[in-house]
């Protein structure tokens, strides 16, 4: 049964006909950037401004004197709002093309000091179909799915509350949750969203801290450990991901990668600690701490070396190797853990309940 939910999430709610939004930043350029779309109006960013078509539908943007000019003429402004299709209250639906990426919703340019910022201001349930499919495979079961999209949503709502007022909420890499725009939609993580509209995760009646990662190994990290956020519900919980390939992996970093990284030659190299889960804290050089486990995997890459549950071995060659479980941090929603979950029949409800322990589910809109 649903419950009514926080102050906090209540000033979220919006009319009936208004449309939840999020801005996320889509990329950063020190050159021009190009909007486009069949047909493409361009604004204020702000409540009630006049919309103008631009000819042609294409807009060469560009800085002078720290100004935003459009084709060439100069605005006098520092943000302009692009559109698809005719301006209304809410963003388009239509789709249009800004720098590298196609988006729907607005895109905001913003000068800044060094170049242009591009902010996609988008309804959050048409984020979220992209989302999911940037995340996920939406070849996985519907289920699945579903608890992505809740755990995105939320995540979503709590980043909004946590940056109200300031001019983007998230960015769109890793760093917070993967968007690649139009080309990650699909039917069925639209039918997902759509499933669990207004869908989201509470911990004493506001927005959890949703995190999620491709695969744990079996076991999840608590928020502590992975994340230094001490959260009653990332606790570390048993999880299906270890039966499938995906959570194994192995890296080899050659003996200059080793010097650069560690100062140290691989037969010198060591994991001084482990988390009560076996992830790596500490690698030592020779018996002394030489750089923690965290900063090494992301010096060394994070699609390299995908997660702190590993194993050294220090080859002939002078090379190191590393033998692993897992990719990502490992607290929350393990996203293969999910597809094995579903599979077995496990519900989205029961999936978000099992990564989150305490949490409520509730509609908030």
């Amino acid at each position: 049964m649903l419950r009514p939910v926080a102050l906090a999430l209540l000033l979220l709610a919006l009319p009936v006909h208004a449309v939840e939004t999020l801005r996320i930043v889509m990329e950063e350029s020190l050159g021009a950037v190009e909007v486009r779309a069949p047909k493409l109006w361009v604004g204020p960013d702000g409540d009630g401004g006049r919309f103008e078509e631009i000819p042609g539908g294409i807009a060469k943007v560009d800085l002078s004197n720290r100004r935003v000019r459009v084709n060439g003429e100069a605005t006098g402004d520092d943000v302009l709002r692009f559109r698809a299709g005719p301006p209304g209250d809410a963003p388009g639906k239509e789709a249009l093309k800004a720098g590298t990426r196609e988006v729907r919703g607005d895109v905001v340019v913003l000068a800044g000091k060094r170049g242009l910022t591009l902010v996609n201001v988008i309804a959050l349930e048409d984020y979220l179909t992209a989302m999911v499919g940037s995340e996920m495979p939406a070849s996985f079961p519907l289920e699945a799915l579903k608890a992505q999209a809740v755990a995105a949503r939320t995540y979503a709502l709590h980043k909004k509350l946590a940056s109200y007022g300031a001019l983007f909420h998230m960015g769109s890499s890793v760093l917070h949750q993967v968007y690649s725009g139009v080309s990650r939609e699909d039917p069925r993580t639209r039918e997902a969203v759509e499933a669990t509209r207004g869908e989201v995760l509470t911990f004493d009646l506001e927005p959890a801290e949703t995190y999620f990662h491709a695969s744990c190994g079996g076991k999840t990290e608590t928020g502590r450990e992975a994340l230094g956020r001490d959260l009653a519900y990332l606790k570390s919980v048993s999880c299906g991901c270890h039966k499938v390939p995906a959570s194994r992996w192995e890296a080899q970093l050659s003996p200059a990668e080793v010097k650069r990284l560690l100062g140290g030659t691989a037969a010198q190299v060591a994991v001084d600690g482990r988390s009560p889960t076996g992830r790596a804290r500490w690698l030592t050089v020779n018996g002394r701490r030489a750089l923690d486990a965290v900063s090494f995997r992301a010096k060394s890459g994070y699609g390299n070396v995908r997660s702190l549950g590993f194993e050294l071995e220090a080859k002939r060659d002078g090379s190191l190797q590393l033998k692993g479980r897992g990719f990502g941090h490992g607290a929350g929603l393990c996203q293969w853990g999910a597809k094995v979950a579903a599979e077995d029949g496990w519900d989205y409800r029961r999936i978000l309940l099992h990564y989150y322990p305490g949490t409520e589910l509730q509609r908030l809109y």
